[in-house]
């Protein structure tokens, strides 16, 4: 399953964005920010990550769905739920 770039536009500005984010906390981190600021601040982060990581799936069973309309048999199901379970 290829994802095109059009596609995943908006999660790619969502982990870019994540990444930004990720940069501040090691900054705090650097800096001697307190642990109950920078826990929420990557929890933040962990969050933003981990809904990308669902909307890359989401896209991907739908290229799956519309490229096979007529017969599922080509989709691996298995590894579809692998994918999706390594997010859990």
């Amino acid at each position: 399953m290829d994802l095109e770039p059009t596609e995943i536009k908006a999660i790619i500005t969502r982990m870019k964005r994540a990444n930004g984010h990720l940069a501040s906390v090691i900054r705090m981190m650097e800096e001697g920010s307190d642990c109950e600021s920078v826990l929420t601040q990557l929890a933040a982060v962990n969050k933003a990550l981990s809904r990308a990581g669902y909307a890359i799936v989401a896209t991907g069973l739908q290229q799956c769905l519309t490229a096979s309309d007529e017969d599922l048999d080509g989709v691996d199901v298995k590894k579809m739920e692998k994918l999706f379970l390594a997010l859990a």
